[in-house]
């Protein structure tokens, strides 16, 4: 019997890392897994609907108030929600709060569509996020139990051996590259029991170490460039995000045009 599931309808929440930073399309828009993602579901697939509601730097306070109950309302096949690590990554951070706004988030979400996906999102190595690190665990191991009452499916990204490779990542160290987003989208493909087209963990083939002087000129570079303004920006209370509104607001179907 075939247990493939079908899915004619996909809205994705969150963040950054749903909105498709920094995986830029053909057109010069941010792309990105759930884009990706949406794009292989609609092949053959005669009406299928997307919309993606993210907004890069969203809290989860945010995303809850944005963009939770206009996604409930689509009741569609497919809802992805990846959010919390923002708030994980300032400086002072209500892991309470945090969590109380998962599970309310979860408990609207999980019974107005067909299949709820989370995910433990994916990390490097490195200075600034292994002082977030304890928090970052505590936040999955929530995400694992938040799913375990509602039905969710997990993508467990957090332990892939190939997204901790430095070179799955842009040059800000916080948001994947192209390849890194077609990883994503195929791992969220094959936890939703499709079939598989890769291995989405295969790691990178091996290559000869950076050399200590590119390497300290490549730190430099990031923390005049990226480093600087994201601390500021935390510290201010200001996100990448404001004034921006979702790339794709509406269930709608993906046009020629929509697809890189």
């Amino acid at each position: 019997m075939d247990t493939t599931p079908q899915i004619s309808s996909f809205v994705a929440l969150g963040d950054s890392f749903t909105e498709g930073m920094s995986d830029v399309g053909a057109h010069g828009a941010y792309r990105g897994w759930a884009d990706r993602l949406a794009e292989q579901l609609a092949a053959g697939q005669d009406g299928f609907r997307y919309a993606n509601l993210a907004v890069r730097g969203k809290l989860i306070g945010q995303i809850a108030d944005e963009q939770v109950d206009r996604a409930a309302s689509m009741g569609a096949d497919l809802v992805t929600l990846v959010g919390g690590l923002n708030d994980v990554l300032r400086p002072s951070c209500d892991m309470g709060r945090v969590r109380g706004l998962l599970e309310e988030s979860v408990g609207k979400l999980a019974p107005s569509c067909g299949q709820l996906v989370l995910m433990r999102s994916p990390g490097r190595s490195g200075p600034v996020l292994e002082r977030y690190r304890p928090r970052m665990e505590q936040l999955f191991s929530f995400v694992d139990a938040l799913a375990a009452r509602h039905g969710a499916l997990v993508v467990d990204l957090y332990r892939s051996r190939a997204l901790g490779d430095p070179r799955m990542w842009a040059d800000d160290r916080l948001h994947l590259t192209a390849e890194g987003h077609r990883r994503v989208a195929e791992a969220v493909r094959q936890r939703l029991g499709l079939p598989a087209a890769f291995d989405w963990d295969e790691p990178l083939p091996a290559v000869a170490p950076v050399v200590w002087y590119d390497r300290r000129r490549a730190d430099l570079r990031f923390a005049r460039e990226h480093l600087g303004p994201w601390v500021v920006r935390r510290l201010t209370g200001r996100s990448s995000g404001d004034g921006l509104s979702p790339k794709r607001p509406d269930l709608a179907p993906l046009a020629c045009e929509d697809t890189p």
